[in-house]
C-alpha cells in the first residue's frame, strides 16, 4: 500500500472552496468578480490574481510608528534607514510616537489617526503590533509591516498571536508584510546598472544576502521581498507581481515554508505564462531541514517529493546552494533565448575540455559532434593534431594572435550550437588574458551565449575583474558545477515555455457522470472493501477483472465457472489492507474442489484473525503484463497527488514513483512515466512485447479527475498492482484500496 500523509488542504485553499460555494463574497480574478470558469471542479481558484503592490516598494507616503531617534536603542538604526530609503523613492515620510515632537528633525504625530494625510505604508517597530491595526484600517493605510518576532516560529502560543494578527488584517483590508521580517525591502539598490534585473523573495534575509551581492558584480536587482512568517502576504503575491514587471528578468527565491500550495502553483503558472524564470532553493530535503524551517517560520515545509515534483511541474527550477541560486538566477536573468540546444566546450588545455566534457554530458546536456566540414575549417587555425570534435582543443598558442577570434567566430556559426563554454582552469597570462577579451568581443556581436568558468582561486586578475564582470553578455562563474547547472535550467527554462500550455487550462470545471456514482459508494472515515474500492474504479471507468462477490462455498464454485477458470480469490473486507501478509489470498485455483477449499480456509483465516468480511472475490486471473502502481494522496499543502510507479512488490522495495499534483494533463501523464528508472519495462524487455502506455496513461487521468471531483472525500486511493496488458490490450486494476475521509 502507499504511504498516506493523511494532511489536509491550507486554511487559503479550504476558504476558496467556502467562496465558491456562495458562502462569504467571492474573491476577485484579474480584477473581476470570480466566475464559475475561474474555478475547478472541487471549487478551488485556476488563475493567480495579481496584487498591485507599488505602492509597496514605491509609496508616496510612509509613517513609521513607534520612530526614535534616541541613540542606543535599535528602533533608532531602523528609523534612520527608513528615512534614508523614504528620501530616495521620494516619500514622504510622517514618524509616529505618542511622547515625542519630532524625530530626526521631522515633525512627529501622536498616533495613526493624526496622520496629515493618507499613508500608503506604515512600518510598525513595535513589539504588539496587534492594537494599531484597527488605527491603519480606519486610516485608510494600504501595506503595513510588522518586524516584530515571538509568532509562529515560537510555537503554539505564537501561532495563536499570529492567527489573530492575521484575523486582524483580513478584517482590515490592508495588506501586510511579516511579521519576523526585517528591512530587506528598503534595501539601497544600485541604480546605474542597466539590463534584466533580478527580484528576490527570501524567508530569511541573511540568506538574500549574497543574490543582493550580485549588485557588485554588475548584475541588476530590482526588488527585495522578504517575506517572514507570512501571515498575510505570502511569496506567492510576490512571484506573481514580479512575473508581471517588465524590468525583471528572472525571479530568485529562498523558501523555508509555503503557505498554501495552490497560490504558489498558480504564482509559478503566472511567471511561465510570461516566460519569466523562478529559481528556489527550497528548505526540508532531510527531515532535519525541514524540522528547522518550521521552527523558523511556523510554516509546513509539505512533503519534499510531492514539492520537488510541483515545482517541475510547474516549471520552477529548484537548485540546492545559495551560490547555486546566485549564477542560475543570474544567467537565466540576462541570457537571450538559446538559437539552438547544442554545447560546445571550448578550452586551452586538451585535459580541461575532457574533464569538463564529462561532467557536463552525466549532467545532461547536449554536446553534439560538429560536422566534418566544420572541423576542417577550424584545423584551418589549430593544428591537426588536435581534437577538435567537441571539445574544441585549441593547443594554447592560436588564442595568442588573430587565429583565437577567427576559431570562436566559427563555433558559433555553427547552426547545431547554441552554447559556447569555456572553462579557464587558472590564469596563464598573456594566454587567458587573450582569450578572455575574444570571448568577451564574440559576445557583443552573438546573440547565442558565452560561459566562461574562471578558475582561479583568487579572483583578483584583471582579465575576470575588468574585462569578465564588465560584460553584461558573458555569464561568468567560478565553478564548473554552477556552470552546468546553470547551463542546464537554461536550457530547460526556454524548452518548458515554448509553447507553455497550463496544466490550469486543462482542469475540469463540471463534474463528471462519473461523480454522482462514486459519491453513493463513499463511507465516511471508512476504509473501503476491495470490492467497493473497485467499484469506485468501474464508476470512472477504469477496467477490473471479471469477478463476483459470493459468500457460500456453492456460490464460489458457480462464480468460477462463470468467471472461467484459472481464478484468485481474495477475501473481501473493509478492515483488510495487506490481504497477502495475512494469507488471504489464493491463486491458480483451476477447480471446483480447490474453490471449496480456498473459501473455507480464506473464512477460517479471516475468523482466527478477526477480520469482518463482507464476501470472498472470485476474480479472472490476469497473468501476462507489467505490475503497475496508481494511487491518490493528500498533501498538507497540495491537497491530493497522484502517484504512478512500478507495482507489485517493487514499489515498496525500489519506491520508483513518479508524483503529479492535479490539475495536468495527457502530456503531463506521459512525462511522469519517463520519470520511473524502470520505464524500460513498459517498453518491452528480455523479449517481452511493449506495455500498454495509452491505457496506462488513461488510467492516471481517470483517477485524477476521481480525485478533483471527491477532493477531500478519498483520503487515500491504492491501484496496486494495475496490470498493464501488452499493447492495444489496456490496463486491468487487479486489486484496490480507498480510505474514505
Amino acid at each position: 500500500m502507499l504511504g498516506s500523509t493523511h494532511g489536509t488542504l491550507t486554511t487559503d485553499s479550504r476558504r476558496a472552496r467556502v467562496i465558491a460555494c456562495g458562502e462569504q463574497p467571492g474573491p476577485a480574478v484579474h480584477g473581476r468578480p470570480v466566475e464559475a470558469d475561474d474555478l475547478d471542479v472541487s471549487g478551488l481558484p485556476l488563475y493567480a490574481d495579481v496584487l498591485d503592490l507599488d505602492r509597496f516598494f514605491r509609496p508616496e507616503t510612509v509613517a513609521v510608528v513607534g520612530a526614535s531617534d534616541t541613540e542606543g536603542r535599535p528602533n533608532t538604526g531602523i528609523t534612520r534607514q527608513l528615512v534614508a530609503w523614504a528620501e530616495r523613492v521620494g516619500a514622504r515620510l510622517h514618524p509616529v510616537h505618542p511622547s515625542r515632537p519630532s524625530v530626526f528633525g521631522i515633525p512627529c504625530s501622536p498616533s495613526v489617526a493624526d496622520l496629515p494625510e493618507q499613508v500608503d505604508l506604515a512600518v510598525l517597530l513595535l513589539a504588539d503590533p496587534l492594537p494599531v491595526l484597527e488605527e491603519l484600517a480606519e486610516a485608510k493605510v494600504k501595506f503595513a509591516v510588522v518586524f516584530a518576532s515571538g509568532f509562529a516560529e515560537t510555537g503554539a502560543e505564537g501561532s495563536a498571536a499570529q492567527e489573530r494578527l492575521a484575523g486582524a488584517v483580513r478584517r482590515s483590508g490592508m495588506r501586510l508584510l511579516g511579521p519576523n521580517t526585517n528591512l530587506n525591502a528598503f534595501e539601497r539598490f544600485r541604480e546605474d546598472l542597466d539590463g534584466p534585473a533580478i527580484a528576490l523573495i527570501t524567508q530569511s534575509g541573511h540568506q538574500g544576502r549574497p543574490v543582493f551581492a550580485l549588485q557588485e558584480l554588475g548584475i541588476r536587482l530590482s526588488h527585495w521581498a522578504p517575506t517572514g512568517n507570512e501571515a498575510d502576504l505570502e511569496t506567492a503575491d510576490f512571484i506573481s507581481y514580479f512575473a508581471e514587471r517588465p524590468e525583471v528578468g528572472a525571479i530568485a527565491c529562498y523558501v523555508e515554508g509555503l503557505k498554501d500550495g495552490r497560490s504558489f502553483l498558480l504564482a509559478a503558472d503566472r511567471a511561465a505564462r510570461r516566460g519569466v524564470p523562478v529559481v528556489a532553493v527550497k528548505v526540508g530535503r532531510t527531515e532535519t531541514g525541514a524540522r528547522t524551517a518550521a521552527s523558523h517560520t511556523g510554516k509546513l515545509t509539505g512533503a519534499d517529493t510531492v514539492v520537488d515534483a510541483a515545482m517541475r511541474q510547474f516549471g520552477v527550477i529548484r537548485v540546492d546552494g545559495l551560490d547555486e541560486l546566485q549564477d542560475t538566477a543570474a544567467l537565466l536573468a540576462r541570457a537571450r533565448p538559446p538559437r539552438a540546444e547544442g554545447v560546445v566546450v571550448y578550452s586551452i588545455s586538451g585535459g580541461t575540455g575532457a574533464h569538463f566534457a564529462d561532467l557536463a554530458t552525466e549532467a545532461g546536456l547536449r554536446l553534439p559532434v560538429l560536422s566534418e566540414a566544420k572541423q576542417a575549417e577550424l584545423h584551418q587555425w589549430i593544428p591537426d593534431y588536435l581534437s577538435v570534435a567537441n571539445p574544441v582543443d585549441n593547443g594554447g598558442h592560436p588564442v595568442g594572435d588573430w587565429r583565437g577570434r577567427r576559431i570562436i567566430e566559427a563555433i558559433l556559426d555553427d547552426p547545431e550550437v547554441g552554447v559556447l563554454i569555456c572553462p579557464i582552469t587558472g590564469p596563464f597570462p598573456p594566454l587567458s588574458d587573450k582569450l578572455v577579451q575574444d570571448l568577451v568581443d564574440a559576445a557583443e556581436q552573438t546573440d547565442k551565449l558565452i560561459c566562461v568558468v574562471w578558475g582561479s582561486p583568487v579572483g583578483t586578475e584583471p582579465a575576470y575583474r575588468d574585462v569578465l564582470l564588465g560584460s553584461s553578455r558573458v555569464a561568468t562563474f567560478r565553478t564548473v558545477a554552477n556552470c552546468i547547472t546553470a547551463v542546464r535550467a537554461y536550457l530547460d527554462h526556454h524548452r518548458f515555455t515554448t509553447g507553455y500550455r497550463s496544466p490550469f487550462d486543462e482542469a475540469p470545471r463540471t463534474t463528471s457522470p462519473s461523480f454522482r456514482k462514486a459519491q453513493a459508494l463513499m463511507r465516511p472515515g471508512k476504509q473501503l472493501s476491495e470490492h467497493a474500492a473497485k467499484q469506485l474504479l468501474r464508476a470512472y471507468g477504469i477496467r477490473v477483472p471479471r469477478e463476483q462477490l459470493v459468500t457460500s462455498a456453492a456460490a464460489a464454485v458457480r462464480a468460477a465457472g462463470q468467471v472461467g477458470y484459472p481464478v484468485v480469490m481474495k477475501a473481501s473486507g473493509g478492515q483488510i489492507a495487506h490481504k497477502t501478509e495475512l494469507g488471504l489470498v489464493k491463486i491458480e485455483l483451476t477447480s471446483a474442489s480447490q474453490v471449496r477449499d480456498a473459501y473455507r480456509e480464506l473464512t477460517d483465516i479471516a475468523r482466527y484473525e478477526g477480520v469482518s468480511l463482507d464476501g470472498v472475490l472470485v476474480c479472472q486471473m490476469v497473468e501476462r503484463g507489467v505490475e503497475m502502481v496508481v494511487g491518490v494522496t493528500h498533501d498538507e499543502l497540495f491537497g491530493p497527488t497522484v502517484t504512478v510507479g512500478l507495482g507489485g512488490v517493487l514499489v515498496e522495495v525500489l519506491h520508483d514513483v513518479a508524483v503529479r499534483v492535479p490539475p495536468f494533463g495527457e502530456e503531463q501523464a506521459r512525462d511522469m512515466l519517463c520519470d520511473l528508472r524502470g520505464r524500460a519495462l513498459l517498453d518491452g524487455v528480455r523479449g517481452r512485447p511493449p506495455a500498454d502506455l495509452d491505457a496506462l496513461v488513461e488510467v492516471v487521468l481517470r483517477v485524477q479527475r476521481m480525485a478533483l471531483e471527491l477532493g477531500d472525500e478519498l483520503a487515500e486511493l491504492d491501484i496496486n498492482p494495475l496490470m498493464v496488458l501488452p499493447r492495444g490490450q489496456g490496463a486491468v486494476a487487479l486489486d484496490a484500496l480507498a480510505v474514505c475521509r
